[in-house]
């Protein structure tokens, strides 16, 4: 009976051992998985906002779009490099050319399970958005809380949370999200946030109308 006891006394250790193991390798499995999930979330905003491209001609299809608030959103036209998100979709023909020139659209909506995720839309700029997009974006991050955009606003000459020229780029948006942070331990107990905030210059310039259309005179030519 004594060496049963003992016996139970090893199994129940190395039970408890190899749980905690187990426990412990997920959460490190899933901390990592959100930290790089967060790091290609940024790589993507940089990548879509170095390649934003605007023209004064035709404003209807590349208007800068910001909206902060409950909803919040940021939408524009890109020219996008084949590494962006889901650029293989847009790619037509045996020559693998397609739309690079896409709206991208970042918007923070509930997902499955109830919590907000930070999704991301496009479409080619002469062209509706397919049903599979609207209803499948692409997952960015998950339990984002919140999505502020900053805009640096030449005539004010300091940063402002309303971007009401659409048809201008702004040379800089400062990006805030912020994060719940569960701990995997204590489910019952309320989130923590976390906010952190992203600085991209931007150095695209919207393109005059004289330069688009034949005869118009061409005025002062947008910097390099």
């Amino acid at each position: 009976m004594m060496a049963m006891a003992i016996f139970g006394m090893v199994v129940t250790a190395i039970y408890a051992t190899w749980t905690l193991v187990i426990k412990s390798h997920k959460i490190g499995v899933d901390a990592a998985a959100a930290v790089q999930r967060e790091r290609v979330t940024i790589t993507t905003f940089q990548d879509a906002l170095s390649c934003a491209c605007s023209y004064q001609a035709d404003l209807k299809n590349y208007s800068f779009v910001v909206e902060n608030g409950s909803t919040p959103s940021l939408s524009f036209v890109a020219r996008l490099p084949d590494s962006f998100p889901r650029s293989s979709r847009f790619k037509t023909g045996l020559d693998g050319k397609g739309y690079d020139i896409r709206r991208v659209t970042f918007t923070l909506e509930n997902g499955p399970d109830g919590r907000q995720q930070l999704l991301l839309r496009q479409s080619p700029v002469l062209k509706d958005m397919d049903q599979d997009e609207k209803d499948f974006p692409f997952v960015l991050s998950k339990n984002v809380s919140n999505m502020e955009f900053l805009m640096f606003d030449a005539r004010k000459n300091k940063l402002v949370d309303e971007w009401t020229t659409t048809n201008e780029i702004p040379k800089k948006i400062v990006l805030t999200l912020t994060y719940s942070r569960q701990n995997p331990d204590k489910p019952h107990m309320t989130a923590q946030t976390e906010a952190v905030s992203y600085n991209f210059k931007v150095y695209s310039s919207m393109v005059p109308a004289g330069f688009q259309r034949a005869g118009q005179p061409q005025g002062t030519p947008p910097p390099p």
